[in-house]
């Protein structure tokens, strides 16, 4: 297949700069509209699709960005590889303000968010056991290394609903109970249809603040956290340009799996799956129905 990379810029990341051929475009997805109009290009020989999740202007709230549109739009113009870019809080006294962290694991704290492409009319269990991509994980984690970025694989990303931070009793049961690393708003279910879309998914998560659990450091200061980011940006974008020079232009299916999750999963016979939701699903089961 013809590699393809999606970028799902978070807060700070709101542009992808030195794309050849950059154009914002709309793409139409009947699970409806997408945070903002998708950027495209391609940096060495790699095409790109870049999409601001809370939009340019900042503007929509964790539980309010279209996470289904947003998925759906990506699959529609054949990505085969998401790189999650996020800000998150540390509850692991090892990830500092300014570090990289490739989680590999989720808990999801989320209420509000519809969080499948399936239901009634068509279910379907895809396996999250493993939510992220290691193939494409690791490939990040090489790079960052390469780059001389402070950079960690693996950790534990609790996802909570927000938009308020965490109580400090929240903070607490997060790390010394539950044993996560990392805390932030966005990352689920967008790792969860990314799986249901068969695109491989690795989460970039920005280190911008302690949570509240720090005695050194106690509350969340909007204002910390934009210094972080900002600094942050640039070497997100570096890493992503270095990355595109490591990446082949084509490759086989995943050998992890990412690509034909599908397989076995959906349960409901082909000739009981309703029309208009199997209209609707057409980008998604575009693999499966071929």
């Amino acid at each position: 297949m013809k590699v393809k990379i999606g970028i799902i810029g978070g807060s700070g990341v709101y542009n992808l700069d030195g794309l050849k051929n950059p154009n914002w475009i709309k793409v139409a997805s009947p699970w409806g509209q997408t945070s903002d109009d998708i950027l495209t290009g391609s940096l060495n020989g790699i095409e790109l699709a870049f999409l601001p999740r809370h939009n340019r202007k900042h503007n929509i709230s964790p539980s309010d960005i279209p996470y289904q549109a947003n998925i759906d739009a990506l699959k529609r113009l054949n990505v085969t590889d998401i790189i999650s870019v996020s800000a998150c809080g540390s509850l692991n006294e090892n990830y500092k303000p300014g570090d990289f962290v490739l989680v590999d694991q989720y808990i999801d704290r989320t209420f509000k968010r519809e969080k499948s492409f399936f239901g009634h009319g068509c279910v379907a269990h895809v396996s999250m056991a493993h939510p992220t991509c290691e193939r494409l994980s690791n490939l990040l984690f090489k790079t960052g290394e390469e780059i001389n970025l402070n950079i960690f694989k693996g950790g534990t990303y609790l996802t909570m609903e927000g938009p308020q931070f965490s109580t400090l009793a929240e903070s607490l049961l997060y790390k010394n109970v539950w044993k996560c690393d990392v805390i932030g708003m966005t990352n689920m279910p967008e790792a969860k249809l990314a799986r249901e879309a068969e695109i491989c998914y690795a989460s970039l998560s920005m280190v911008t603040d302690f949570d509240c659990w720090h005695s050194d450091h106690d509350k969340v200061e909007v204002s910390d956290i934009i210094r972080v980011l900002t600094q942050n940006s640039a070497n997100a974008q570096s890493l992503i340009k270095e990355l595109t020079l490591k990446t082949p232009k084509e490759r086989g299916l995943c050998e992890y799996g990412c690509n034909n999750a599908l397989d076995n999963a959906i349960i409901t016979p082909k000739e009981h799956i309703d029309k208009s939701l199997k209209t609707k699903l057409n980008a998604i089961l575009n693999r499966v129905n071929s």
